[in-house]
């Protein structure tokens, strides 16, 4: 009796971990490569053609998808794929295509069945997202790529010939569409900025001279200066308008550390206590 029982039991477990495997089988992702093959599918475009290839995973009201972005021709690329069939739901490329969720079903959601149990590996309809969905590559409202990338370098005082340009991608960041415009110079001074999409303003910016060469250390620049070195890059703004002035050693290099706050921007700066050279500087919305 009591090996029957036994016996009951290890065939009841067999059929549990079966059901087990064949449901993780059944639910398993496609995985990145297989994302990025779909997108470049999608684009037309092969492998040897795009650079700057960046895929995360993301989840969209319970369901997942990786996020593919890339660069072809100096354009940028995004395509949202369904982790779990590979389908192409959402897309932004410079071609013309309006942005919309390719994949979906069309709005009122699959015909009723009499099965209440779900479908498995099939993409169910999205209700209304908590961001829009985003806008065609190009539209009339919006100023364009190439117009964001030429502010931020007027911005920067630089030329195109002057920089190589890591991505210039449009985003839904804080309620509000904007171009995340980046790139660096010859000897490497990294920019970043943040275009409004709308208006063209700049909303903040951040600049990075991390691999500038360092003074010798054979003569030094005063407080004073210093303070007005800052001062020079925000046209309009006095010395009570910098909140925070400090120097500080940062592993044997003498800094000038400073915030300004002046019309409704915070600025924030590191000056070489030797040669005066803008070490770092960034600037943002101000916020009490």
């Amino acid at each position: 009796m009591r090996r029957n029982k036994f016996l009951c039991m290890i065939v009841l477990l067999l059929l549990l971990f079966s059901g087990c495997a064949q449901r993780q089988s059944q639910m398993g992702y496609i995985g990145a490569d297989a994302a990025k093959r779909a997108a470049l599918e999608a684009a037309s475009l092969s492998e040897q053609e795009v650079s700057s290839f960046r895929t995360d995973m993301g989840t969209r009201d319970g369901l997942d998808y990786y996020q593919v972005c890339f660069e072809a021709a100096g354009r940028s690329y995004r395509y949202d794929v369904d982790a779990l069939t590979g389908v192409v739901i959402d897309e932004e490329d410079p071609a013309g295509t309006d942005g919309g969720q390719t994949g979906w079903p069309e709005p009122g959601g699959p015909p009723e069945s009499d099965d209440p149990g779900p479908v498995v590996n099939s993409p169910q309809p999205v209700p209304e997202a908590s961001a829009p969905v985003a806008p065609g590559p190009e539209p009339d409202p919006y100023i364009g790529e190439d117009e964001a990338r030429r502010i931020a370098l007027e911005h920067a005082g630089l030329e195109e010939s002057q920089v190589t340009f890591v991505c210039s991608l449009l985003e839904f960041d804080d309620g509000q569409w904007e171009y995340d415009v980046e790139f660096y110079t010859a000897n490497y001074e990294e920019y970043d900025y943040e275009i409004d999409a709308l208006t063209g303003a700049v909303i903040s910016f951040d600049y990075d001279a991390e691999y500038y060469s360092p003074s010798d250390g054979s003569s030094a620049i005063t407080a004073e200066q210093a303070r007005q070195a800052a001062l020079a890059r925000v046209p309009g703004a006095a010395e009570n308008d910098i909140r925070k002035f400090k120097i500080d050693d940062d592993d044997g290099l003498l800094l000038y550390e400073g915030k300004i706050i002046y019309n409704g921007m915070e600025y924030e700066f590191e000056i070489d206590a030797y040669s005066g050279f803008v070490r770092e500087w960034s600037a943002e919305p101000f916020s009490r």
